[in-house]
C-alpha cells in the first residue's frame, strides 16, 4: 500500500449550489470553510480538526430559498471526496466507531466504508434552530455523505441537555469514527477489507 497522501478535489455545480472542495485525508486538521451557515461551518471545522483531515470548502447556495440544498449537497460532495481519496480502499480499516463525551452530552458514531449506502440519525434535538442551523437538516447531511461515500453511517445522541452539544458531539464522534475507518492497517496493506473482492 502506498504511503502517498490521500487527497481529492471535488467541484459540484447545480442550479441550487456551487461547491468547491479539497480534502486531504492524511492531514493536520487544517480548515477553511464557508457555506453561508455559520453553525454548519463550525461543525465542519471541528470535523476537520478532530478527524485530522485538511478541508477547504466553499459553497454558495440558494439560502434565500432554504438551507436544505446547501447542507445536503455539502454532505454529498464531502462523501464523494472521501470515496475518491481512498481509491480502491486496499489496506484501510474500513470500519470505525467512537463514543464522544462533551460536557453533559454523550454521542456515538459508527462508520463502515462498505460500498453500500445506509444511514441512521438519532440526534434527540427538539428545537427548530440551533444557532442559525435548521436542525432537521442534520439527517440530510448524513444522508448526503452516505450516498457520496457509499458508506454506512450511524450517529446517535445517547443523552444530553444542550442542543448545541448534541449536534457538536455527533460531529466529533463521526469525524473520529471516520478517521478510524480511513486509517491504514499495515498488516493487511495489500488486502481489500472484504470477502466479496469488491467495495
Amino acid at each position: 500500500m502506498s504511503k502517498s497522501v490521500r487527497t481529492a478535489t471535488i467541484k459540484r455545480n447545480t442550479t441550487e449550489t456551487q461547491i468547491s472542495l479539497k480534502l486531504v485525508v492524511d492531514g493536520q486538521g487544517a480548515y477553511k470553510v464557508s457555506t453561508g451557515i455559520r453553525f454548519f461551518d463550525h461543525m465542519l471545522e471541528l470535523f476537520a480538526r478532530h478527524g485530522g483531515f485538511d478541508l477547504t470548502l466553499a459553497c454558495t447556495g440558494d439560502l434565500d430559498v432554504d438551507q436544505h440544498h446547501t447542507v445536503e449537497d455539502v454532505g454529498i460532495a464531502l462523501g464523494e471526496a472521501f470515496g475518491k481519496a481512498l481509491g480502491d480502499k486496499k489496506g484501510i480499516m474500513r470500519a470505525g466507531y467512537f463514543v464522544m463525551a462533551m460536557d453533559e452530552t454523550l454521542a456515538v458514531a459508527a462508520v463502515d466504508l462498505s460500498g453500500r449506502v445506509s444511514y441512521v440519525v438519532d440526534d434527540k434535538v427538539k428545537v427548530r434552530l440551533v444557532g442559525d442551523f435548521q436542525s432537521e437538516l442534520l439527517t440530510d447531511f448524513f444522508d448526503g455523505f452516505a450516498r457520496g461515500a457509499k458508506a454506512n453511517v450511524h450517529v446517535k445522541t445517547m443523552y444530553g441537555r444542550s442542543n448545541h452539544h448534541k449536534i457538536e458531539a455527533i460531529f466529533k464522534a463521526f469525524s473520529r469514527a471516520l478517521r478510524g475507518a480511513c486509517s491504514r492497517d499495515e498488516r493487511m496493506r495489500e488486502m481489500l477489507p472484504s470477502t466479496k473482492g469488491l467495495l
